[in-house]
Formats: structure tokens, C-alpha cells, sequence
């Protein structure tokens, strides 16, 4: 095949874990990946479409996940974290609890270095890592959470570069920028950091926005 083509976008055989796929953008982009041609494994706290498709609300569920998946296809070419990606936080600091500041985090930041940690032995070179980033609220904790997945995208990505693994975050650039089809062009984004055509690209966070609704 040529070095580039239109099969290139296609993600055909690859076996893609999409975590957070009841939520928010993760059925749509769970569709999208099927619809390229992917094997999708989804998982979330409440039940979503997939083959296999699991619900997990602890770290010893995603374990059980991950096993499932190995045991079916021996590896995870594709791994989308969408976890928490719908619950953006409109506190201000002086509102949020510490409770509430650790439950922010845990949802949207500990979920994801947990996913990622347990699906990390089961990819090869070639892998990508996507992680779906909330829109920005304003709240400086949450900002904070904001802040620290895109670091991890970041810093992640040298470490595990030398493994031929990709990692790049998506979101959209504010939490109303995209009221015409905010999961459309999310999808568009995973789906092109996970396929041939961004083997390149890692290290970066997308920031996607359709622009006003249509009249």
C-alpha cells in the first residue's frame, strides 16, 4: 500500500478499547471506530454497547476487562479514555469541597492513568493512547485537572515513545463551542489520531471546534 491513501484512514482489524463508552462522546465514538473497521471492547459504570462490552466501577473491574480482552484478541491496538469527560466541574474554588476536588480528580484524572496502566502490556508499536479532555468551565480546580491530563499527554508520550506508542489527547476548546455536533467532531479527531495517518502526531492535545450552530 502506498505511504499514503485512503485506506489509511481505516482502522480495519485493530482491536480499539474505548473506556467511558456510555458516555458522553464515547458511544459515538465507539461507533465511529466500528464503523472503520474496528474491533471495539468498551467499558464504563454503566453498561455500553460493544463486543465485549463490560461495566466497571473499580480498578479490580477494569482488570477483569483488560482480561477479556486479551483473552479474545491478545492485544489493544487503540485505547480511547473518555472517563468523566461529561461531568465538567462549574465550582468555583472557594466552592468545591475537598471531597469534591478529590472526587474530580479521581473521576477524570486517576480513572485515566489506571486505564492506561492496565492496558499497557497488552500494546505493541504501532499503539495509540487518546484521551478525551472536558471543556474548560472556568473553575480553577478543575482548570487544574485540565492542566494536569494534558501534562500527562505530554510527558507521556516521551516515555513511551521509544516503545513505538502514541499519545495524544482531544477536547473541545470551550464547553459550548460546539452546539451544531459536539460528538461528531470529536469521533473525527480519535479517529485520526488512531490511524495511519497520525503516526507522526503524539504528544498533542486537539482542540476541536464546528464553529455556531447552523440557521
Amino acid at each position: 500500500m502506498a505511504a499514503l491513501s485512503p485506506d489509511s484512514i481505516l482502522l480495519t482489524g485493530r482491536v480499539a478499547v474505548v473506556a467511558g463508552a456510555a458516555r458522553g462522546a464515547g458511544p459515538a465514538i465507539a461507533e465511529a471506530f466500528a464503523a472503520f473497521g474496528a474491533h471495539v471492547a468498551a467499558c464504563d459504570r454503566d453498561k455500553p454497547h460493544g463486543e465485549p462490552a463490560m461495566t466497571v466501577r473499580d480498578q479490580v473491574a477494569v482488570e477483569v476487562f483488560a482480561e477479556a480482552v486479551r483473552e479474545r484478541w491478545g492485544r489493544v491496538d487503540v485505547l480511547v479514555n473518555n472517563q468523566g469527560s461529561a461531568d465538567a466541574s462549574h465550582e468555583g474554588f472557594a466552592g468545591i469541597s475537598p471531597r469534591g476536588e478529590r472526587l474530580l480528580f479521581e473521576e477524570h484524572f486517576t480513572q485515566v492513568t489506571g486505564m492506561i496502566r492496565t492496558m499497557l502490556p497488552l500494546m505493541r508499536p504501532g499503539a495509540s493512547i487518546v484521551t478525551v479532555v472536558p471543556p474548560e468551565t472556568g473553575a480553577p480546580v478543575h482548570a487544574a485537572m485540565r492542566a494536569a491530563l494534558e501534562s500527562l499527554t505530554r510527558t507521556l508520550a516521551a516515555e513511551l515513545a521509544p516503545r513505538g506508542i502514541r499519545v495524544n489527547a482531544i477536547t473541545p476548546r470551550t464547553e459550548n463551542a460546539n452546539p451544531r455536533a459536539p460528538d461528531e467532531s470529536l469521533c473525527g479527531a480519535a479517529v485520526f489520531l488512531a490511524g495511519d495517518l497520525a503516526t507522526s502526531v503524539t504528544g498533542t492535545t486537539v482542540r476541536v471546534d464546528a464553529g455556531p450552530a447552523a440557521t
